[in-house]
């Protein structure tokens, strides 16, 4: 009997840190939610309500593209040096410049320019473009990342674990849904196929980036994603997205002009502190319950976005058109049962007893 008591209280002790993990990617997506927030208002503020104003000299294209690209590469260079600093504070600094080096810091380069410059700038300008429309389409990635978690990786999934992924996942197309309802913007369609590369480079990230953190310390593994992602965006996409609107100089003259606007920047730096920890929840989540599960809790960041923005723009900075509809409050509800449907199996709570807190000894 004492090697059946060893057993059970190994199954416990698993199942209490695969729900942590669960827990820590839910927390994820409030991160997320504070994150968007505070990056939307940054690039309202300073020369950036100059650039987004009725008078600006800008044409549509860089208002458009080259904004969306230059406002993720700031955030994520801001992230990055936050990343440093706490690697720094810690003493992790040489393990960062020794694993960039390593096989599995590799992949981590390659997943942080997919989900970096990629998907992230990819879902700002779609939702410059299509308003909160987008995020059903963003929110795919759960479901793309579990089917390439199960492939890749083996990564098991029972019923209900399932069963709970559909309903976050059908809590997030409620919250769309009232976006839908009030009709769609001008090249809507453009930035709905523009966020479908946002949920495709998400979910690749987090599938593989999850499974490499079960290697690398999921801390040095997000200091390699913000660190190539700022650089990235800012060294090499925004450049050539420049390039494309006709005038390569944009680059580093509005660059530059972001940087010196004190206004701004204050938020962006507070943007990139969520960000790191939305990415690093994320992460560390995704590595201790599996890419499926962790991904669909981080999905909540489909609740959590709007509630903040609500918050924040909303009751804080006193901004209008930022209040919530009642059915994201009810999406929220339906979104709790589905992680809770994850992570917990209802009928264990009709039994007496829980076998595996039971104190027998034969």
């Amino acid at each position: 009997m004492s090697h059946q008591l060893a057993s059970e209280q190994k199954a416990h002790q698993v199942r209490g840190f695969f729900i942590k993990g669960i827990t820590v990617a839910a927390l994820s997506g409030m991160a997320y939610g504070l994150y968007s927030a505070f990056i939307t208002y940054a690039m309202g503020e300073g020369v950036w309500a100059d650039w987004y104003g009725e008078n600006t000299m800008l044409s549509v294209f860089v208002v458009v593209y080259v904004l969306g690209v230059l406002g993720s590469g700031i955030n994520d260079l801001m992230s990055a040096v936050w990343a440093l600093g706490i690697a720094g504070v810690k003493g992790k600094l040489a393990d960062f410049f020794r694993c960039i080096r390593t096989k599995p810091g590799v992949i981590m380069i390659v997943c942080a320019v997919i989900g970096g410059p990629v998907a992230s700038a990819a879902y700002i300008i779609s939702l410059q473009m299509a308003g909160s429309i987008i995020i059903p389409i963003t929110a795919l990635c759960p479901a793309i990342g579990a089917l390439l978690g199960r492939f890749l990786f083996k990564q098991k999934l029972n019923a209900r674990m399932i069963a709970g992924i559909l309903i976050c996942l059908s809590a997030t197309l409620m919250i769309g849904w009232s976006s839908l309802q009030e009709g769609s913007r001008e090249g809507a369609i453009l930035g709905c196929a523009i966020a479908f590369i946002a949920a495709l480079g998400w979910a690749v990230e987090g599938c593989v980036a999850g499974f490499g953190t079960v290697v690398i310390d999921y801390e040095i593994g997000i200091t390699i994603r913000q660190v190539t992602s700022g650089i990235v965006n800012l060294a090499i996409l925004l450049p050539f997205v420049c390039l494309l609107a006709g005038n390569i100089a944009l680059a580093p003259d509005l660059t530059f002009k972001a940087f010196a606007s004190p206004p701004a920047m204050i938020f962006f730096i507070i943007s990139g502190f969520f960000a790191l920890f939305a990415y690093s929840l994320w992460y560390k989540g995704n590595s201790m319950c599996g890419t499926a599960l962790g991904m669909a809790c981080n999905g909540a960041y489909s609740f959590w976005g709007p509630f903040f923005c609500w918050l924040v723009l909303g009751v804080f900075f006193k901004q209008d058109g930022w209040a919530l509809e009642p059915i994201a409050w009810v999406a929220a509800v339906v979104m709790f049962l589905g992680i809770l449907l994850i992570a917990v199996n209802p009928l264990d709570w009709f039994k007496k007893k829980d076998p595996c807190t039971t104190g027998k000894v034969g």
